[in-house]
């Protein structure tokens, strides 16, 4: 009877063990069910961002006509011309397919089509959209000069030796067609002039040159004072400065050109 009650402890101790183990096992399963749970993305929710996942590129929602917003129509119809000659329209009125296999400097013809919303003739009187333009072969950037405005540059020495140059932005005029880009850069020599007078500052360099009248004209304040209380370098500094002046060697103080 000793020996029993001295296994039962035993036995209990290992069943209580047992069901331990069993409950803990139970427990972890649970919870490894709910954090999937909650870790997956629910019904109606977004998925959780991820720095490699793909986007998804979908096709855009094209506008019905009715809804579409207005064409660039309105900001080339105001100067192109309704009823004239297609070949003599502004450039931005129709496209042309310009190819560069011809002669440079000769006659080359390419079709052109008129842009929505313009109308014009060719030569019989025909109403028509598509037309053929015959223009010299040759890129815009090798027209004349005359056939191109460029902007001018107000910072640049014009008086200077070597002759300046400055980078401008040129733009074809609208009625002259050419191959290439309408819009293009060149380098041009500072040409720009602030209103001084080469007539007035070489009369002034020779009747009041002794006085510094002439530096004074040109801005050039310091040559003047100098002058001036030299009384023109004993007349030396004035003979200078009238051969100075008349070969255009010395000019305005802000680097313009004379008119």
């Amino acid at each position: 009877m000793a020996t029993v009650s001295q296994i039962w402890p035993f036995e209990r101790r290992r069943c209580l063990k047992a069901h331990g183990i069993l409950t803990l096992l139970f427990l972890d399963l649970c919870l490894r069910c709910v954090n999937g749970y909650l870790s997956s993305p629910h019904v109606g929710q977004e998925p959780p961002y991820s720095r490699d996942a793909q986007p998804v590129i979908t096709s855009p929602v094209v506008p019905s006509p009715s809804s579409a917003s207005p064409t660039d129509s309105d900001g080339y119809a105001a100067k192109c011309p309704s009823g004239g000659q297609c070949n003599r329209l502004p450039a931005d009125c129709f496209n042309c397919s310009y190819h560069h296999n011809c002669s440079y400097g000769k006659p080359a013809s390419f079709s052109c089509k008129a842009k929505r919303g313009v109308h014009c003739t060719v030569e019989s009187g025909k109403q028509q959209t598509n037309f053929s333009l015959s223009i010299t072969c040759q890129f815009c950037w090798q027209l004349d000069l005359s056939q191109y405005r460029c902007s001018n540059s107000t910072s640049c020495m014009t008086v200077a030796c070597p002759r300046k140059r400055y980078n401008a932005t040129c733009q074809v005029l609208d009625h002259v067609h050419c191959l290439g880009k309408r819009v293009f850069w060149k380098r041009l020599y500072c040409n720009w002039t602030g209103g001084y007078k080469w007539s007035t500052a070489l009369a002034l360099s020779i009747t009041l040159g002794g006085f510094g009248a002439d530096r004074f004209y040109l801005g050039q304040w310091r040559e003047g004072l100098g002058k001036l209380f030299s009384f023109g370098g004993l007349g030396i500094w004035t003979l200078i400065d009238v051969l100075l002046i008349g070969a255009g060697y010395v000019g305005p103080a802000d680097g313009s050109l004379y008119i």
